[in-house]
């Protein structure tokens, strides 16, 4: 079993008093709604890899939050198992969202609520848990 390690984060804004996060909804098969993220590529580290992969999909350029990071591990259709961390970065002035045509078919700002019911899958909603939770504390 070959382990794909990915890196990302949960981007979010603060307008009108209230937390949105964006999530971007995958090309792939499912079309499923997630974080920005990718496979660490070669020499990368998991802070390097999740700026790359925010800047490929949706053209942000933002300062990742080192202090909070979330993780999860599962095994893939294929037989691998995937670790994913996620960082959190804030996006404080506005900045064009350009998706990358080839891997991102649509993304959208929710709040926490709306954000949790579009994820596809329940270990991404345990992670938005982890980080709403966190925000909402800091």
């Amino acid at each position: 079993m070959a382990i794909e390690i990915t890196s990302g984060a949960v981007i979010y804004r603060k307008k009108t008093g209230e937390i949105q996060y964006l999530l971007l909804q995958s090309m792939n098969k499912g079309h499923f709604w997630g974080f920005p993220k990718g496979h660490i590529e070669e020499n990368e580290s998991l802070l390097e890899a999740a700026q790359r992969e925010i800047k490929e999909e949706t053209t942000l350029e933002l300062p990742i939050q080192t202090d909070f990071s979330v993780y999860t591990e599962y095994d893939l259709p294929n037989g691998n198992r995937k670790q994913m961390t996620l960082y959190t970065a804030e996006l404080t002035k506005d900045q064009d969202l350009h998706l990358q045509a080839e891997e991102i078919k649509n993304a959208g700002w929710f709040n926490y609520q709306n954000a949790r019911e579009r994820l596809t899958y329940d270990n991404l909603k345990d992670l938005l848990d982890q980080v709403n939770t966190y925000l909402i504390g800091k």
